[in-house]
């Protein structure tokens, strides 16, 4: 992998990781930081979300500062320039879901373009 791919496959991470965060969360400016404007999500759910929808249930507490979700078996690859894909195992307080994000770079930086949850038994 070249250093700008490494780069690139870092920024998505520590994006993911602070949108997992119950303090970024809790702040609707800190995760439109984030988010791409034409963002979209399919959650484990079944429910498709968009950056409004999204902005209350990230700021309604989903994630609880005593139990932070625990990820595993991250997963990356860089489909393009600009791009990449990431999938890993979370689990939040026994909700457990394989999760499935596409990155992108924009002007303003790394935003999430895309998201989907399956939950697993």
């Amino acid at each position: 992998m070249t250093d700008e791919s490494e780069r690139a496959v870092q920024a998505a991470i520590d994006g993911e990781m602070r949108l997992l965060d119950p303090e970024v969360r809790a702040s609707p400016a800190r995760v439109l930081e984030l988010l791409d404007p034409e963002f979209i999500e399919i959650g484990a759910s079944g429910r498709r979300w968009d950056v409004e929808s999204i902005l209350t249930v990230t700021s309604s507490g989903s994630v609880s500062p005593e139990s932070p979700v625990q990820v595993s078996g991250v997963s990356r690859v860089v489909l393009a320039p600009g791009i990449v894909h990431l999938t890993y195992f979370a689990d939040n307080q026994g909700r457990r879901a394989w999760r499935s994000s596409l990155w992108r770079l924009t002007e303003m930086g790394w935003r999430m373009y895309f998201h989907q949850g399956t939950l697993t038994g």
